[in-house]
């Protein structure tokens, strides 16, 4: 998994110092779907898939707990952010960063956990380039909401 995103990190970085492209990397895209379960899909109480965690706020934290950016799960429990490609870099995001849900998880469903966070690292989902001048997208979504009982707020 990380010789992946190393290889695509230098794959990207390729593409922007090739001479013949003039492309600039636009923003980047993060977004993806929050479920309420301390392992991201399956719902370990009753073995069935889990609902949606809505209302939840979610950040974007890099480092030692930097928040970098926050948004609120929508009624489908999706996630959007985009992020300036200037100021986050691509590797940064992808090596550093994880998504953490900061609001707990009994929230959803009282029967779960209320001490931990659930938190994902970073995946490369789509790289596109496009528009006038060539300008790369790319959008990044979460691995999988796991409970990490160490994180706090």
């Amino acid at each position: 998994m990380a010789s992946t995103k190393v290889f695509l990190i230098f794959l990207l970085a390729a593409l922007i110092a090739t001479p013949v492209v003039v492309a600039q990397l636009g923003s980047i895209r993060i977004s993806g779907v929050v479920f309420c379960s301390v392992n991201g899909t399956l719902d370990v109480i009753n073995g069935l898939t889990p609902k949606i965690f809505l209302n939840a706020s979610v950040q974007l934290r890099c480092g030692a707990r930097n928040v970098i950016s926050s948004t609120i799960t929508n009624r489908s429990g999706v996630i959007s952010l985009v992020m300036d490609s200037h100021v986050n870099t691509l590797p940064l995001l992808l090596i550093n960063c994880l998504l953490v849900v900061a609001t707990p998880l009994s929230t959803c469903n009282a029967s779960l956990p209320s001490v931990g966070l659930l938190a994902s690292s970073l995946n490369l989902v789509n790289i596109g380039i496009g528009g006038v001048g060539g300008v790369i997208s790319v959008s990044l979504g979460p691995i999988d909401f796991i409970l990490n009982l160490n994180l706090i707020l």
